[in-house]
């Protein structure tokens, strides 16, 4: 794979970024996970609007254009023949002083565009049989003292909820906010279901996901009521389904959580709908922006 680096394609095992980065040293930077699939990019604009936003609430200037921004993804996917894929556009604040003072990075921001070839997150089987949860007891990070619309770099939170669900075995770990209220899995925005209502977390505490939106907007097509209401974890053990939304997992069903089944301890029929509801809109060019000239 040849990965775009400041305006040049160079081979994956080539690229070099400073030690000196503070996107290396901090976390100091903004990114985004986008999908494509059969020569479309899934959601193109909304993801830029996030990357940009993101980036404009740590007054991190990105050296380039929206437009050109939208280029630098599309051609680095054609440069890799790819059709089907996983992008991760990444700014970060660039070099700098062993300090954490913006003011001591000069410019240019670091621009990274990384692209995989990409099927699923999980093996098929999970999506058919669920997934196993714990819920966490590292919490969330408060919006007091970081906004969660922020999508940075900076993720060790959840990856401590991650070694916890490793050490208890599980696939995934579910995080509070630090009221106790659920806000998210690991890296992905969550659902609950209850006599056919949906309900999931304000974004006030969670990352405002693109593909949350889109299972929003499908639930609502769809006839079902839906909820964005705080709920603790009570209503989790004796919710009729669970599942887990992002770019990477798609709709992803939840089937115990902590030990205890959840529902039928298969994956309902909600779940399923919206899964497959999901699926027909990827790879259109109502919902994507295409990689190749028809």
């Amino acid at each position: 794979m040849k990965l775009y680096l400041n305006g040049e394609f160079v081979p994956e095992e080539e690229v070099k970024i400073s030690a000196f980065d503070h996107g290396f040293l901090y976390g100091d930077g903004v990114f985004e996970g986008i999908r494509a699939y059969d020569g479309y990019v899934f959601k193109l604009e909304e993801h830029l609007d996030r990357l940009y936003d993101s980036a404009r609430a740590i007054k991190l200037e990105i050296p380039l254009t929206r437009d050109q921004m939208r280029e630098a993804i599309l051609e680095t996917l054609r440069i890799n023949q790819l059709r089907t894929s996983y992008i991760r556009p990444i700014v970060t604040r660039g070099v700098g002083d062993l300090g954490i003072d913006p003011k001591k990075c000069p410019g240019p921001p670091t621009v990274l565009i990384i692209v995989r070839e990409w099927k699923s997150l999980y093996p098929e089987e999970l999506y058919e049989k669920g997934l196993r949860a714990i819920v966490a007891s590292t919490r969330a990070r408060p919006p007091e003292s970081l906004s969660p619309t922020i999508k940075s770099l900076n993720y060790l939170t959840n990856i401590l909820a991650k070694l916890e669900a490793n050490a208890a075995g599980a696939d995934e770990a579910i995080m509070l906010d630090v009221r106790g209220f659920v806000a998210e899995g690991t890296a992905d925005n969550l659902f609950l279901v209850k006599r056919e209502t949906l309900y999931t977390p304000p974004v006030a505490t969670n990352l405002p996901g693109i593909t949350r939106g889109v299972i929003l907007e499908l639930a609502r097509q769809a006839g079902y009521a839906v909820r964005e209401e705080y709920f603790g974890v009570a209503q989790l053990y004796t919710a009729d389904e669970v599942f887990l939304t992002g770019t990477a997992a798609e709709v992803v069903p939840i089937v115990e959580i902590d030990g205890r089944p959840i529902g039928t301890g298969r994956p309902g029929p909600v779940t399923r709908d919206l899964r497959e509801r999901f699926k027909a809109l990827t790879g259109r060019p109502e919902t994507g922006v295409p990689i190749y000239e028809k």
